[in-house]
C-alpha cells in the first residue's frame, strides 16, 4: 500500500462518516372533492391510493415531516372553508412514511377548541408524533423541546403559524403562533437540551404568491440569527424559493424554504396543482459537529379523481403514469415552478433521479 493510500485511510477514520436525510413536504389539504372521491359504498373513506407513487421517496429518508392542514374533529367531514378530515387520512400519511405531523396552521381551529383536543387525542391514540398544538401550557412544557434522534443526529422541531383565520381559542389549549420572543426562547431551550440541528417549520406568507414577502424575509433572518439550521415554510399553497447559504451570524449553513406549496389538494389553478418536497442531508465535520450538508427538491403533482376515474393520487411531476387529460396542467405547473427555482434558488438543485 502506498503512503498516500495509508494517509487517506487514516484520514477517513478521523473524519466522521455519519449522515442523515430528512424529507419535508408541504400542505396536506383535504377538500370536499377529496372527501367525496375517497368515500366508499359502505360510507368509509379510503385514501390508500394517495401516496403509493411517492412512498419510496418519503420512506427512504431517515425522517419525514408533513404539514397536516386540517383538524381531525370527527364527523361530519368537510373541506374549505372549514376543514375537518377523517382519521384515516393520518393513516395514509404515516403509511407513506411520514414521522411527524405539523399542526400549527391557519385551519387548526376550524372545529374550534374541541377539534384541537380531538386532533391531539387521535394523534396520541395512533402513536403519531405531532407538534404545534397542545392541551394546555403544562402539556406544551412537557413536549418541548421536541428532539428526535435522526440516525444519530439530535434534531429539534418547532412549529408556528401566523394566525388561525381570526378564530380565537376559548379554553386553555395551546397553539404556537409566530412570536419572536417565544421562538427565541424555544430555540434557546432546544439548544440547551442538546439539539445539534434545529428545524423551524413555519406557516406564513401571502397565498398564491410565488415569491416571499418582506415579513417572511425578516422572520427568516431573525431565525437564522438565532442559529436555526432549517427554516421550512408553508401556507401560500404555491412554491417559493429555497436558499442554502452560510449564516453570517454563526458561520454554519442554513436552509430556508419559503414555501413548499401544496403536497396534495383539490385546488385547480396552475400553480396550486402541485408542490415540492425538499430532501435535506445532514453530515458532520472533521470535529464531529453536525451541519446541513446539502438539499435538493422534487416536484409533485396531484392527479384528481375525474382524471383517473377513481381517487386522488399524488405523483412525481415527471411521472409517466399521469392521465393524459392532466398533461397540459402538469406542464404548466412544472414550467412555472422550475422557472422560479432556477431564477431564485441558491444551492438547492432539482432532484430528477428515478425512484
Amino acid at each position: 500500500m502506498s503512503m498516500i493510500s495509508v494517509l487517506l485511510s487514516l484520514l477517513s477514520l478521523l473524519i466522521p462518516q455519519d449522515s442523515a436525510e430528512i424529507v419535508f413536504a408541504g400542505d396536506a389539504m383535504q377538500h370536499q372533492r377529496q372527501i367525496d372521491a375517497a368515500r366508499r359504498p359502505d360510507g368509509s373513506l379510503d385514501y390508500s391510493p394517495y401516496f403509493t407513487s411517492l412512498k419510496p421517496y418519503i420512506s427512504s429518508a431517515d425522517f419525514a415531516v408533513v404539514n397536516l392542514e386540517t383538524p381531525l374533529g370527527g364527523a361530519p367531514y368537510s373541506g374549505y372553508p372549514m376543514f375537518c378530515a377523517h382519521d384515516n387520512y393520518v393513516d395514509a400519511l404515516t403509511g407513506a412514511g411520514f414521522d411527524l405531523m405539523l399542526s400549527a396552521n391557519n385551519h387548526i381551529l376550524d372545529r374550534r377548541d374541541r377539534g384541537v383536543r380531538r386532533t391531539i387525542e387521535t394523534f396520541e391514540k395512533k402513536g403519531v408524533p405531532y407538534i404545534g398544538v397542545y392541551r394546555n401550557r403544562a402539556h406544551r412544557d412537557s413536549v418541548l423541546p421536541m428532539i428526535h434522534n435522526v440516525n444519530g443526529f439530535k434534531v429539534a422541531f418547532l412549529n408556528y403559524t401566523y394566525g388561525t383565520n381570526g378564530i380565537s381559542k376559548r379554553s386553555d389549549i395551546e397553539i404556537d403562533y409566530i412570536d419572536c420572543n417565544l421562538m427565541a426562547s424555544d430555540i434557546k431551550a432546544a439548544r440547551e437540551d442538546g439539539a445539534e440541528i434545529i428545524a423551524v417549520c413555519i406557516h406564513w406568507g401571502d397565498e398564491y404568491k410565488l415569491l416571499p414577502n418582506r415579513t417572511q424575509r425578516n422572520i427568516a433572518k431573525f431565525l437564522a440569527d438565532q442559529g436555526v439550521e432549517l427554516i421550512i415554510g408553508s401556507h401560500p399553497h404555491v412554491i417559493q424559493p429555497m436558499e442554502l447559504v452560510r449564516n453570517t451570524s454563526t458561520g454554519n449553513p442554513c436552509l430556508t424554504v419559503y414555501s413548499l406549496g401544496n403536497f396534495i389538494s383539490a385546488m385547480r389553478t396552475t400553480d396550486t396543482r402541485g408542490g415540492a418536497m425538499v430532501r435535506v442531508k445532514l453530515a458532520r465535520d472533521i470535529f464531529g459537529r453536525a451541519y446541513v450538508c446539502e438539499a435538493t427538491y422534487r416536484l409533485v403533482f396531484t392527479e384528481p379523481s375525474n382524471a383517473n376515474g377513481s381517487n386522488f393520487r399524488l405523483l412525481p411531476a415527471e411521472s409517466q403514469q399521469l392521465h393524459r387529460s392532466m398533461d397540459a396542467a402538469r406542464k404548466g405547473f412544472v414550467r412555472n415552478a422550475v422557472g422560479i427555482f432556477d431564477r431564485h434558488n441558491i444551492n438547492v438543485p432539482r432532484d430528477t433521479t428515478g425512484m
